[in-house]
């Protein structure tokens, strides 16, 4: 995931946000405000949407290939403001047969002041960090893995198995990644990936690496997702009849990567990551699955409807 803000000290990006450096996983100060936590079940599965914030950046750099006349348009039209498109942050708990595993990490600090508080919305379940038994991630950019470390330097979820996929683990972290396909300044580009790698570091030692395809747990099965990263993978929760399909990066806020086709700028292989879009919003579509966008607004559950010219997205709704 790429956006406004992410490791660097004093770097500026385009819009006029300094990018901020890296901080520890923490959470913000506690304020008034609506919940950040949103519960539904999945079969025998209990699962829960918990929020890790915001972050955002410049319409034109999820729709890359937009003509900007049109872009702007619908932005205007969606009510959305016209020079950045805000972007949430939607990890998912499971529970399911005694074990808690977390769906994505979340970004902590590691990409601006607005995350970092899936802990206040764990805490407001009852739940620490040291109750999660497994996290596992789709991808290794910093909003998927940034909460791994802990303002020690230590292991966030101390007691967490953590699964990430082996391409990303090879590409990001084994190596120093060439990202020139990412739109932004080579010095953000050279934070992005010391951010990961800051990031992982706490867990390097335990990692289990998987290949998308495989079973993590029971119910829970990964789908590859390649293009946006050479490993990303998608989730698949079943349990009985029900089922429920995360989507990660594959699209970034559905008003410019589902209602309309456009291709988000930090896709690694845009044409790789075009098919995998394709593949999974029909599957998504033809199934009539239940779904979860990592960056939708909250708590970013709906459905894709296949149109004539491509795909809308449905809003679930809130459910009490």
């Amino acid at each position: 995931m790429l956006t406004a803000a992410t490791a660097a000290t004093g770097l500026v990006f385009p819009t006029g946000v300094a990018l901020a450096q890296q901080a520890p996983a923490a959470s913000p100060p506690a304020e008034a405000g609506n919940a950040g936590h949103y519960r539904f079940r999945v079969g025998d599965m209990t699962a829960t949407v918990l929020s890790d914030g915001l972050i955002g950046g410049p319409p034109r750099v999820y729709a890359s290939d937009a003509p900007e006349a049109e872009l702007q348009e619908v932005l205007r039209r969606a009510f959305l403001p016209t020079d950045r498109l805000t972007l949430n942050l939607n990890t998912l708990l499971l529970e399911t047969n005694g074990r808690r595993i977390l769906l994505e990490a979340g970004a902590g600090q590691t990409m601006g002041p607005q995350g970092g508080r899936v802990f206040r919305n764990l805490a407001a379940l009852g739940l620490s960090p040291d109750d999660i038994d497994i996290v596992v991630v789709s991808h290794t950019h910093p909003d998927h893995v940034g909460n791994l470390r802990a303002a020690d330097g230590g292991r966030m979820f101390p007691r967490a198995t953590v699964f990430a996929p082996r391409a990303d683990w090879d590409f990001f972290v084994r190596t120093d990644p060439d990202l020139s396909y990412m739109p932004v300044p080579a010095e953000f580009r050279r934070n992005f990936a010391a951010a990961i790698k800051r990031s992982v570091e706490p867990v390097a030692d335990g990692i289990e690496l998987y290949e998308p395809g495989a079973e993590i747990v029971p119910g829970l099965s990964t789908l590859p997702a390649a293009g946006h990263t050479p490993g990303m993978a998608n989730f698949l929760v079943q349990s009985g009849s029900d089922q429920l399909l995360l989507t990660a990066d594959l699209a970034y806020h559905p008003i410019v990567n589902v209602d309309r086709p456009w291709k988000p700028g930090p896709d690694r292989d845009k044409d790789a990551a075009l098919v995998s879009r394709r593949r999974i919003f029909d599957m998504a579509a033809a199934d009539r699955l239940l779904v979860l966008g990592f960056h939708y607004p909250f708590p970013g559950l709906g459905r894709m409807l296949k149109t004539d010219v491509g795909y809308t997205w449905v809003p679930l709704g809130w459910q009490f």
